[in-house]
């Protein structure tokens, strides 16, 4: 467990729009729905479920120009010290969710700004007093990006930061490849998961051998399973797997950001991999029963 108690986030911020139609689309035509715009992306919802849950947590990453004053405002109400770089030619990023009646979504993205993220942005300043560095794998996506976050990463290892990875898109890594990831971000300390992940950077349905063949590429392995819970273990496979509450499912936008808060901040605390297990899945169960992907 790190000593230091600061932890660094770095990855998208974005603007949700968010779509639960009443019914199924009518092609050409008409269909009442509920939209709500909130903010998002998956580094700025783990960066907010972390402040809430009162760690000390400080979120680097890249929006437009006209944004930055408003959302480093944005952030710093919800006890996250902001670090944004502004962008003078993209716009913050956005994304458009389609919300099923079963809760499950699909996303239209324009990443806009976090496209530019650049080592520039990324100083090594932002590791002084950092105990944990949590990185959206929207990061790894594009190669400008990526330099800068694998740049980051290389310091953190050589000052003995810890490390940790989320996927963040199936359609994504399908894209870059599945084995292009996995060389990107070998060596973290720990990945965070969910089922459709694992099975496309793995190839492996089965979870104990998901956890068996991530443990070759990162320290400690998290698999998020939504109702059924999550489990966590490594190359030598599980070592524990905990249940999930039944909960009412109203949008599951985020759920997987705040299971890695939930867990993350309880682990740095306590250093005990079950109760910090116990909180991630409580901080997911809590997310999928509002909408949006931040915590209220």
């Amino acid at each position: 467990m790190a000593t230091n108690s600061t932890i660094l986030v770095v990855g998208d911020v974005m603007t949700d729009i968010i779509v639960v139609p009443e019914g199924a689309l009518v092609r050409g035509s008409d269909r009442a729905a509920t939209i709500r715009q909130r903010p998002g992306g998956s580094g700025a919802n783990q960066a907010v479920w972390l402040g809430a849950m009162g760690a000390h947590v400080r979120f680097a990453g890249r929006v437009g120009q006209e944004d930055r004053c408003r959302l480093e405002e944005y952030f710093r109400d919800r006890r996250v010290e902001p670090l944004l770089a502004a962008d003078p030619a993209l716009p913050s990023g956005v994304l458009v969710t389609m919300v099923d009646p079963d809760g499950e979504r699909s996303f239209l993205t324009d990443r806009g700004a976090n496209l530019h993220l650049c080592e520039h942005d990324l100083p090594p300043s932002l590791l002084e007093g950092v105990g944990m560095v949590m990185a959206s794998g929207y990061s790894f996506f594009e190669p400008g990006p990526r330099a800068a976050v694998q740049s980051l990463l290389r310091r953190a290892a050589s000052q003995g930061v810890p490390s940790a990875i989320d996927p963040a898109s199936v359609g994504f890594l399908l894209a870059v490849g599945p084995e292009n990831f996995l060389y990107w971000t070998q060596g973290a300390s720990w990945i965070f998961a969910n089922e459709d992940e694992a099975r496309t950077l793995t190839g492996s349905k089965e979870s104990q051998e998901q956890l068996r063949l991530l443990g070759q590429h990162y320290g400690n392995v998290v698999l998020k399973r939504g109702a059924q819970g999550a489990m966590l273990g490594g190359a030598a496979g599980m070592r524990m797997q905990l249940p999930a509450p039944v909960v009412p499912v109203l949008d599951t936008t985020g759920a997987g950001d705040a299971f890695a808060a939930g867990f993350m901040a309880t682990y740095l605390a306590s250093g005990d991999e079950a109760t910090a297990l116990e909180a991630g899945i409580a901080a997911g169960s809590q997310a999928v029963q509002a909408i949006g992907g931040q915590p209220a």
